[in-house]
């Protein structure tokens, strides 16, 4: 005698509620915004003269481990 499977004999929702709250689209879009000005904006682009920054760094590195 073999087992009958159960099926489900609920109907499957139609009408789902795919609406997003506000900050769902705010909140990337305002950070898009935020990114896109500090990579287009020209102030701050220069290096200070005497900040060597990561190339001192990795310099120092490379003295101090040279023979």
């Amino acid at each position: 005698m073999s087992a009958r499977s159960h099926t489900s004999t609920r109907p499957l929702p139609t009408g789902v509620d795919t609406r997003l709250p506000w900050w769902a689209l705010a909140l990337p879009v305002a950070a898009f915004t935020a990114l896109l000005l500090l990579i287009a904006g020209p102030g701050g682009a220069h290096a200070a003269a005497g900040d060597r920054g990561a190339g001192g760094v990795l310099e120092q590195i490379r003295q101090t481990f040279s023979l």
